[in-house]
């Protein structure tokens, strides 16, 4: 399918550290384009950088190059990098001026989903967010769905950052009754024009033994309502979202389903599956 995958992760554990992966140990071995390629059958591919050691970041970012070299002839195509960034951090300055050293790299990432309550909405935080804008790079924002409150505020004092919402915000797919929070901040930051959604990663906040799209489709379509095609992207959180035996969880599978809560056909399709990853991630540009 033509479909650009704005959501890949790979890792190599012979290579880096990936502390988080010693709770998962059925995803504790490496990930490369070789595999990415059979799995994820995108016509491009978008790398999100993977937890490693922090001071590892930029070892991660050299080593995401090889593989978008290896890729060329496995049939994986690695067009940018979401890399990561201490951006309510000291060094922030020095790192993204090294970062800049590697057209890869077209976004950043902190992750937040771990930090407790008021880590989101700092001063440190908004000053970093005002450097990565500066060098027009994309922040990924990856919490919670008990953090996007947070999240409204931030998006609404940082007007010129240009952001992306991963895995629709993680919404409660095990808590369904408090999925009422998560719609009215969901809408909230679709009210921000400088947001765009991603719909991925929905495979890892389900019940892995059942099927993904009867826990995932009201998700989907209620974020895609609210936000629209022209400002929505889709990523398949590979390999992470694919854990589960029930069905839904390849990355067909996630396609179809994402398409089919669209109701979208044509252009809008078009959008959906290519278009609007390439406004936003643009690694055409660089």
């Amino acid at each position: 399918m033509d479909v650009v995958d704005t959501h890949l992760h790979l890792w190599d554990t012979q290579r880096l550290r990936y502390p988080w992966l010693d709770a998962t140990p059925e995803l504790a071995r490496p990930h490369l384009v070789e595999q990415a390629a059979v799995d994820v059958p995108a016509a491009a591919s978008v790398v999100v950088q993977a937890d490693c050691l922090p001071e590892q970041s930029l070892d991660e970012v050299r080593w995401v190059e090889e593989q978008a070299e290896a890729g060329r002839g496995s049939g994986l195509r690695l067009v940018a990098m979401v890399a990561a960034a201490p951006v309510d951090g000291p060094g922030l300055v020095d790192h993204l001026d090294r970062l800049a050293e590697h057209p890869l790299v077209t976004g950043v990432r902190r992750l937040l989903q771990d930090e407790p309550e008021g880590a989101v909405v700092t001063d440190a935080m908004l000053a970093g967010l005002a450097e990565v804008a500066e060098r027009n790079l994309v922040f990924d924002v990856t919490v919670r769905h008990t953090q996007l409150g947070e999240v409204v505020e931030l998006v609404r004092r940082s007007p010129s950052v240009r952001f992306v919402l991963d895995h629709l915000g993680k919404p409660p797919l095990r808590r369904p009754e408090l999925r009422d929070g998560w719609l009215h901040d969901v809408r909230a930051l679709a009210g921000q024009p400088n947001v765009v959604l991603k719909v991925s990663g929905l495979g890892a906040e389900s019940d892995p033994d059942q099927p993904l799209a009867e826990q995932a489709a009201w998700y989907v379509r209620r974020g895609l309502e609210l936000f629209g095609t022209d400002r929505a992207v889709v990523g398949s959180d590979w390999p992470v979202s694919s854990l589960g035996s029930a069905p839904g969880r390849s990355w067909s599978e996630w396609v179809g389903l994402v398409a089919r809560e669209s109701g979208a056909s044509g252009t809008e399709l078009d959008e959906l599956l290519r278009g609007t990853a390439r406004r936003t991630y643009r690694w055409d540009v660089r």
